[in-house]
């Protein structure tokens, strides 16, 4: 959908001043504008501040650490490091221990595989996807179809949105309850799915995982006023370090009803290999498979130390107002005979829209650029956007208007080493597109450098 927004600069919300980004900047990210680098892939990786290095590096280097699958005081300094974490995970997501557990992963997608292996799908429990959802919440349809349930899709409207999902949903649950899955933010165009959904699910008899790696960065969210019964994010999405760690976050209610298929070391009280038996342990540590990133858990207070510093509600707003003014700016270019130079995809009001902008360069034909010149073009000036399909099938297939009749016998022609040209030559139509999307220690001179960087194919 054509953004339609930007003929009026849009005013920045009167708190601006109440925190000194500026200040922050400098003092956490002093790499960027020594670097010169204009980092706006935010919804892709946040970027870590000094301070938490520093103080990782602190722990590490005072502290003794080892396997917290022992009773050794380095253990044990282990096992209380790993306890910290989760309890900051908690107070981040406004709950605490006695409705709620945390089990880390390897990452968010490891989170959702946690729940698709172990729910209890069949014929009389389906799964609801909504159509903008990651792939790696796409693929819990693979663990449903085994089990023989059926699949019910929430379908998009042109602005990418939800389409009336409550109603969509009371349809689906005449065939019984399940599961559904969708993101709280798409990762694919910014587009603020209603929270309000998953209380409406509940009372119909689902389940819900809600995705919130793509939220949570820059919007408050509490599981006890939002009481989605599986939650899932990865921490690099939050604050950038440490990388490779994610988390399931489970109401404990909604955790009985999971079965694991399997066990591994760490999640077993006991096993016999000549008994052919074994007992998973209770709450989290039954999901934990092997041992646990323990030394990179260590790392987690920092980084939500750095959030609590500015406060997540001041960070909603210094983000709305950043990806506002990319929006403004980015509508507002347009070609000698009065054309658009950029598409953007999403709601045309950006308080619909997170801190991330999707859009494609258009000629003065209005044809599309390929994204991957731009990108390309863009990267050797220096910034960092991120292309293509964002690993969101769905709401692609929406924004770029794929013919859907002809979708799978296209997708069947082509082999394992098709390439961008051969895959627009059989869709027909451009696929792919870029993503801006600011954070943290984005400041609204990255987002004009990204509109003066784009207004040369204006001037083509």
């Amino acid at each position: 959908m054509l953004n339609t927004i930007g003929q009026q600069k849009p005013e920045r919300s009167r708190n601006e001043g109440a925190f000194d980004f500026a200040a922050l900047r400098r003092r956490e990210f002093a790499r960027l504008d020594a670097q010169g680098h204009c980092y706006l892939d935010y919804t892709g990786s946040a970027l870590y501040g000094v301070s938490q290095l520093r103080e990782h590096q602190r722990l590490l280097s005072t502290g003794l650490f080892g396997n917290p699958h022992s009773d050794s005081s380095v253990a044990r300094a282990s096992t209380r490091v790993i306890e910290e974490a989760r309890q900051a995970v908690l107070n981040f997501l406004g709950v605490d221990d006695r409705t709620h557990v945390v089990c880390f992963t390897a990452n968010c997608s490891a989170a959702i595989k946690l729940v698709a292996e172990s729910y209890p799908f069949g014929p009389e429990r389906q799964l609801v996807l909504s159509a903008d959802n990651h792939n790696s919440v796409n693929g819990i349809r693979e663990y449903a179809a085994r089990a023989g349930s059926s699949l019910g899709v929430l379908p998009l409207t042109e602005s990418l949105e939800l389409d009336d999902p409550a109603a969509v949903l009371g349809e689906v649950a005449t065939r019984g309850g399940g599961l559904l899955a969708y993101p709280a933010q798409s990762n694919f165009s910014g587009v603020l799915h209603p929270l309000s959904l998953v209380q409406q699910a509940r009372e119909r008899g689902f389940d819900v995982l809600l995705d919130i790696a793509a939220y949570a960065p820059s919007h408050r969210i509490s599981l006890a006023e939002c009481p989605a019964d599986f939650a899932v994010l990865s921490f690099y999405k939050l604050f950038g370090y440490p990388t490779g760690i994610g988390a399931l976050v489970l109401r404990r209610e909604a955790m009985r009803k999971l079965s694991r298929p399997w066990f591994a070391g760490g999640t077993v009280r006991y096993a016999s290999v000549h008994a052919n038996r074994y007992r998973l342990h209770d709450g989290a540590e039954g999901f934990e498979d092997g041992t646990p990133d323990f030394l990179g858990i260590a790392a987690l207070p920092a980084g939500f130390s750095l959030l609590g510093e500015v406060s997540m509600d001041r960070l909603t707003v210094r983000v709305k107002d950043l990806a506002a003014d990319l929006s403004w700016r980015l509508t507002s270019l347009s070609h000698a005979n009065g054309r658009r130079v950029i598409r953007v995809y999403g709601p045309e009001d950006p308080a619909r829209r997170g801190g991330a902008v999707t859009f494609n360069v258009l000629d003065a034909t209005g044809h599309v650029v390929p994204y991957e010149q731009v990108e390309s073009s863009a990267r050797e000036a220096g910034i960092s956007v991120r292309g293509g399909c964002f690993c969101n099938p769905g709401a692609a297939e929406k924004a770029f208007a794929v013919d859907l009749a002809h979708w799978g016998a296209c997708l069947d022609t082509l082999d394992a080493h098709f390439t961008s040209r051969q895959f627009a030559a059989c869709t027909g139509t451009h696929i792919g597109a870029l993503r801006a999307s600011v954070g943290l220690a984005t400041d609204f001179a990255d987002v004009a450098r990204l509109a003066d960087f784009l207004r040369q194919y204006a001037e083509r």
